[in-house]
């Protein structure tokens, strides 16, 4: 799966996250722009591991800080 392709499933699984309906780039912030709490993380973490069939670590999800991170981090695990 392309990072495309990817992104476009973390999207769909991001809108019922997304209680602001902020535009979501690359560059979007989890904390400062989506103001996501420690629940909602964990809640969205497990919604994108169910999804792709992957395990985030606790050492990779204290890393990625934006959208573009996440994704890249997504791509890789599959892989």
């Amino acid at each position: 799966m392309d990072r495309a392709e990817t992104s476009a499933r973390i999207a769909a699984l991001i809108e019922p996250f997304n209680k602001k309906g902020v535009e979501v780039t690359d560059a979007t912030r989890f904390t400062d722009d989506l103001e996501f709490d420690s629940l909602t993380v964990m809640d969205f973490v497990a919604a994108i591991e169910d999804e792709f069939d992957i395990i985030i670590s606790m050492n990779q999800q204290a890393e990625i800080e934006n959208y573009g991170q996440l994704v890249d981090a997504v791509v890789k695990l599959q892989a």
